[in-house]
């Protein structure tokens, strides 16, 4: 087993096939079947079922991506940081919204001040996009705001967070402190969308209550469903860092439920194979 076949492998998941694969690395088909084929007799275990001529990963082949994935990435790391040593390196983030809106900004800041020749991407999406992105290497650190549903990443709490009640200043419910959740059954909600942290532990907690919610608006947009709420068109549930401003200024009224509150972690994620730099393991700590 060599380096070679790795990185053939991991074409194929990309790309979905031995031919798109072949013409990804300019190796001919049958080299890239023979390849995985070897792979598989070498580990004595089955990566890709072959179904009306196509491939479908197995559970092993999954499991072997993970590290295929990331040895690969290792030595690609490797090759640019000796052949180009005296040039700026970078570091990818990724951050759930919530986080990336409010406190990813000073941490870079704070960042770049101690490592001003380095570079720094930045992804912003749902926290299950971010897990998504640290599994598949496209990023190095990810912060996000809810929980990890992986083996293959490693957590570390940094901040605690609370999502909030919210609706219009004109709804029944505006300034209230002990709301039945029994109630919330006949509102129209306004929700982001699934996947995000918030809309998981919201969901999660109306289950345990007995409650299934059918949102009637779904945005991945915050500011969206705020001024959908400002115009009494539902009521919604988001990160209180979110909606602090129009609290603030009235434009929109806080309220919430008897005896629940929406409590969760921030944390600062990597892939338990990632090779961490150490301008990456001072990234974590600053966040921590």
């Amino acid at each position: 087993m060599t380096l070679r076949h790795l990185k053939i492998f991991v074409a194929v998941c990309e790309t979905g096939s031995a031919t798109a694969a072949g013409e990804k690395l300019y190796i001919a088909q049958p080299s890239v079947s023979l390849a995985i084929s070897e792979l598989e007799n070498y580990y004595g275990i089955k990566l890709f079922d072959r179904i009306a001529k196509r491939l479908h990963i197995t559970e092993a082949g999954k499991n072997f991506l993970q590290y295929a994935t990331h040895i690969v990435a290792l030595f690609e790391d490797m090759e640019k940081e000796i052949k180009n040593f005296d040039a700026m390196g970078t570091i990818r983030i990724g951050a759930s919204i919530t986080i990336g809106n409010y406190l990813l900004p000073d941490y870079i800041i704070k960042f770049k001040k101690k490592h001003p020749r380095m570079g720094v991407k930045v992804f912003i999406n749902n926290t299950e996009k971010i897990q998504q992105y640290i599994l598949t290497n496209k990023i190095d650190i990810g912060l996000i705001e809810g929980v990890v549903h992986s083996s293959y990443i490693k957590a570390h709490k940094f901040r605690e967070d609370e999502l909030v009640m919210i609706c219009g200043n004109h709804h029944p419910f505006a300034g209230q402190r002990n709301i039945e959740i029994s109630k919330l059954q006949g509102e129209n909600f306004i929700l982001r969308e699934a996947g995000s942290a918030g809309r998981e532990i919201f969901d999660s907690t109306l289950t345990m209550h007995g409650l299934e919610i059918t949102p009637a608006w779904e945005s991945i947009s915050t500011q969206a469903i705020v001024r959908t709420v400002k115009a009494n068109l539902g009521i919604s549930v988001l990160p209180y860092l979110l909606v602090k401003d129009a609290l603030e200024r009235k434009e929109i009224s806080q309220f919430q439920i008897k005896g629940i509150r929406f409590l969760r972690s921030f944390s600062v994620i990597y892939h338990r194979n990632k090779f961490l730099t150490e301008s990456a393991k001072e990234f974590i700590v600053l966040c921590k």
